[in-house]
């Protein structure tokens, strides 16, 4: 493969991800061609839609603009994501890994975002375990993990739907400013690498009452 074709997040991502995959071959190692060349985080795409003069209200930019808030919103809890969505993307927004101390190994992560006013049904959590099957070839088998990630609090459904799964699943509410309020797992995810991780809350600097999770392990907060 000639690296030098591609654009130079693409090449680095490339070489990110080859270097946490040893046991993996190159081509199983390098995320899928992009849908688009023209952005690959939110600054670029706010200045390509601004370019393009795209309506703010269509489901293209809003949809785009949750999907980027959300890759910089796990990146603050060490969830290192590229961007994939696109017209055939199986499903899948964002592609990337996340090493965490109790593996020795980085987990491969896909996420499904829903920049949805109202709250999610049951039916797009079991909709998930289908996702995996069309995921790209190297976030496939055991060592990966699929997020669902909203602007609402899951529901009762949701939640009995995600611990029924045998899929490595999680859920994560987060709004359309990237603070995120809730993530639970299921017990399959907890065997698959996310065994000893607590969720805990602590104030955004905001509002008083307004608090964001974070994520600690043997009592520290994951990446601080």
């Amino acid at each position: 493969m000639l690296l030098s074709r591609f654009p130079w997040y693409i090449r680095r991502s490339y070489q990110y991800l080859r270097k946490y995959s040893t046991n993996a071959t190159i081509e199983e190692s390098i995320l899928p061609d992009p849908q688009t060349f023209n952005h690959h985080d939110l600054p670029s795409f706010l200045e390509y839609a601004k370019r393009i003069e795209m309506d703010q209200e269509s489901t293209v930019y809003r949809g785009t603009h949750y999907e980027y808030t959300v890759q910089i919103a796990l990146k603050r809890l060490g969830i290192f994501l590229q961007h994939t969505g696109g017209k055939s993307d199986s499903g899948i927004d964002l592609l990337g890994t996340w090493s965490l101390p109790n593996n020795p190994q980085p987990l491969k992560v896909f996420v499904q975002c829903k920049a949805l006013a109202e709250k999610v049904k049951p039916s797009v959590a079991r909709e998930l375990e289908g996702t995996f099957a069309g995921a790209p070839q190297g976030w496939r088998g055991s060592g990966v993990l699929a997020l669902l990630v909203t602007q609402k609090a899951a529901t009762k459904g949701v939640r009995e739907a995600l611990g029924q799964s045998r899929w490595p699943m999680a859920y994560v509410l987060c709004n359309s400013k990237g603070n995120i309020f809730q993530m639970m797992w299921n017990k399959t995810a907890k065997e698959q690498g996310l065994e000893g991780l607590e969720v805990g809350l602590r104030y955004t600097g905001g509002e008083q009452t307004e608090k964001e999770i974070v994520l600690t392990w043997k009592g520290a907060i994951l990446n601080e």
